[in-house]
């Protein structure tokens, strides 16, 4: 296959694998993808995933390969609260909810950390758009809620300052009701304590 043959077959991808080359070309070798990433055509991922090396970066694009190369998952956690502006933007890698184990990649992109998350607790996040292309994002809410999940440390006046959350961003995006409805689905006694002793918190803050 020519490089010119691979672009068009997998040109609208924004991280493709080897199976997405295959399910057109089935007798595809992967010696080829060695070759192009030698030459400068292509960059790896991680093991399996690749993007073409003049790919565009944003924050967005990242987002959508961090959905890709780890499924299933959605950004959030203290990603998705930075990008909604509820704390500084000074994340370091792309944080991810998903039903498989904890994982950790460090990549020529940046860092992509997946942590895990039960099967009914996948759910909370928008299909947003950026270009053609579609990516998974947490809702404030739901951002919110999986990071305190996640850290049970977060229970008092000392850890919740640590968060750095924007006051007046948080009272504006946050759907009391909404958060309620989604601790229903967490069922555990302890997160709604702590989620409810920080809304007390930055209500005075």
């Amino acid at each position: 296959m020519s490089y010119i043959e691979f672009q068009r077959i997998v040109g609208a991808f924004t991280v493709f694998s080897l199976a997405d080359i295959r399910q057109a070309k089935p007798a595809f070798h992967r010696r080829r993808l060695n070759e192009w990433q030698e030459k400068g055509y292509i960059r790896k991922v991680i093991r399996g995933y690749y993007i073409f090396a003049d790919k565009a970066l944003d924050e967005k694009v990242l987002f959508e390969i961090a959905n890709r190369i780890y499924a299933p998952s959605y950004v959030s956690f203290e990603m998705a609260l930075a990008y909604y502006g509820l704390i500084p933007e000074s994340v370091y890698g792309i944080t991810s909810a998903s039903t498989r184990k904890t994982s950790h990649f460090k990549t020529p992109l940046g860092a992509f950390i997946y942590r895990t998350i039960r099967p009914k607790l996948y759910f909370g996040f928008d299909f947003l758009k950026n270009q053609e292309k579609l990516f998974k994002l947490a809702s404030p809410e739901k951002s919110f809620l999986d990071l305190f999940y996640i850290k049970t440390e977060l229970r008092d006046e000392a850890s919740f300052e640590e968060l750095r959350i924007n006051r007046k961003v948080f009272l504006k995006l946050m759907n009391q009701n909404t958060i309620n409805d989604y601790l229903g689905v967490y069922g555990q006694v302890s997160l709604k304590r702590r989620v409810n002793n920080f809304w007390e918190y930055i209500k005075h803050a």
